[in-house]
């Protein structure tokens, strides 16, 4: 994580040193900047100039001096809770660490503690949730390495559990821990022709409020549901040499749309190690921000399973079926099931696996 931090005086300086060394021994990549003209090295330009270019560089900003400072200077930049790095304001003598901006899925509260035990100085985290103590499905998703769709509903999650109303859980997945209080376990009715398919499993009525950890799209099993999505699909691919990118792309977000499939549940691109250098598979892979992982033909034939086979692929690339293997072999051989087997199209396969994944509750 790259936390930029900026001071305005002498004393400043010294508490920005001290919270600077101590978060670099817990790993992170820590700037100090100053804007006096009392010291020596100060930045050029205003600090509303140089928060600009840390909203685009930086995880976490550090302001060290007054709040009105720092809440001027990120004015222009704020977007969104999902967007916004982590803001922290330090008073200049280290007394007091405010959480001021994106607390939970930016880190900023969680950092807040961090600087002040390096500081000995009191944290200042002002998001109900933490302070009551609750669930924060936020927080929950950022430390599973999900991501969170429906912003709208997810503030209805917290509202409802601040509230003390119950909040449905449905998830397609396992997971480790305990259900956190507030959150009522609910699934799918076996064997139901209901208007509402889903159920709470201590029979209680089903919440009106919940959150649904999936992988897809229009999983709705509350009147208002957030989403948390895992990246538990592996996308697996084969493509003639040099195949346009465009259709490399449209094959696998078609996929992904005929499958219902978040984009952003897709933990990796694999395919052949021929294909290593595929120009439509390398933009593929950047654009949906994932790694692309290949294989030799004799890692993909080592796998055990049912795969759809082709006499003309297996002629060329001396494998069978290089789209379903590779997705096999990317999820570490535990795919829990196709979601998708081969589809062809424009000279381009495709497969969708859905590999072994786990949430944890602290």
């Amino acid at each position: 994580m790259k936390i930029s931090m900026i001071c305005y005086t002498l004393t400043g300086q010294q508490t920005g040193g001290k919270l600077k060394t101590g978060l670099e021994k817990l790993g992170y990549v820590v700037s100090l900047d100053t804007k006096s003209k009392y010291i020596p090295g100060s930045i050029k330009g205003s600090c509303g100039e140089w928060t600009g270019r840390q909203f685009e560089t930086a995880d976490s900003i550090i302001f060290i001096g007054a709040t009105g400072i720092a809440v001027r200077s990120i004015a222009p930049y704020v977007q969104s809770k999902k967007k916004d790095p982590a803001v922290l304001v330090v008073d200049e003598c280290g007394k007091f660490v405010i959480s001021l901006l994106s607390g939970h899925l930016g880190g900023a509260n969680e950092l807040a503690h961090r600087a002040a035990d390096i500081l000995h100085a009191l944290p200042v985290v002002t998001t109900a949730t933490d302070l009551e103590g609750k669930f924060a499905v936020d927080v929950f998703a950022k430390k599973n390495n999900c991501q969170i769709f429906r912003m709208k509903e997810a503030k209805e999650v917290s509202a409802a559990l601040l509230a003390g109303e119950k909040v449905g859980f449905y998830s397609e997945f396992p997971w480790k821990g305990e259900l956190p209080k507030g959150l009522v376990l609910c699934r799918k009715k076996q064997f139901s022709k209901s208007e509402v398919p889903f159920e709470a499993v201590d029979g209680t009525s089903l919440p009106v409020v919940g959150i649904a950890v999936t992988v897809h799209r229009n999983c709705y099993p509350f009147p208002s549901t957030t989403h948390v999505v895992p990246p538990a699909v592996v996308l697996g691919m084969g493509c003639r040499k040099n195949k346009e990118s465009e259709a490399v792309e449209r094959a696998a977000f078609n996929s992904l749309k005929e499958n219902d499939i978040y984009p952003e549940a897709v933990a990796a691109l694999a395919s052949i190690d021929v294909k290593k250098e595929e120009p439509g598979l390398l933009t593929l892979a950047e654009k949906l921000d994932v790694p692309f992982i290949t294989f030799s033909s004799e890692e993909l034939l080592a796998l055990e399973g049912d795969f759809t086979p082709s006499a003309f692929v297996s002629k060329n690339v001396g494998v069978d079926n290089v789209c379903e293997r590779s997705a096999v072999k990317a999820a570490g051989n535990t795919v829990i099931h196709f979601i998708q087997r081969k589809h062809g199209a424009e000279g381009v396969t495709t497969a969708l696996a859905l590999g072994e994944w786990r949430m944890h509750f602290e």
